[in-house]
């Protein structure tokens, strides 16, 4: 595991269009019919990650709470199977429904959704507006694998309460840290 901070791409960034399966459903999903018209959530997230397991509860009770509220989220793995298979679409299938996950996960494959949208590290956080532009980008929090730091969402649903009530998303954002994204040879 390489600790990987986000590359912090620029605010304003329109979010690069994709279609990709949905482990859970095996349909094909795009992010035109996912998106929210209030603010759309894209993590890279995958099932080994460490960083990723410490937040996974937490993660699922704050999505659950601003689904409720019009907000879309949306988690793609773009792993290299064949060198990690616990992130195949069939383990990813398995994990969404074992912790319950209220958003698709879908497989990105080629790994063109991931470079599309410059992501570098297993959990890495993109919210977008309601016409489709980054507003976050960065942590969920600053909890870590033994940094004895409260797992919260604070950052991630500090982002999201602004949007909620009309205002701009605090400019200054933290980097988040994970594992690199498994880039196939």
């Amino acid at each position: 595991m390489a600790e990987t901070a986000s590359k912090m791409i620029a605010l304003g960034t329109k979010a690069p269009d994709f279609t990709l399966p949905d482990t859970v459903s095996g349909k094909e999903l795009s992010l035109n019919e996912l998106k929210s018209e209030i603010a759309t959530v894209v993590m890279f997230i995958c099932n080994h990650c460490p960083y990723v397991i410490h937040i996974n509860k937490v993660l699922v009770d704050v999505a659950n709470r601003y689904i409720k509220k019009g907000i879309s989220f949306i988690a793609v793995s773009s792993n290299d199977v064949a060198n990690y298979p616990e992130d195949s679409p069939s383990r990813m299938k398995e994990q969404a429904i074992r912790l319950a996950y209220p958003f698709p996960y879908l497989y990105d494959e080629t790994q063109s959704v991931a470079r599309a949208y410059d992501a570098a590290c297993t959990p890495d956080f993109f919210v977008f507006d309601k016409e489709m532009k980054l507003v976050y980008r960065g942590q969920f929090d600053d909890a870590r694998p033994g940094n004895g730091i409260p797992v919260t969402g604070q950052d991630l649903s500090s982002a999201l309460d602004a949007i909620l009530k009309g205002e701009i998303v605090f400019a200054q954002q933290k980097p988040s840290m994970g594992c690199n994204i498994k880039w196939k040879k």
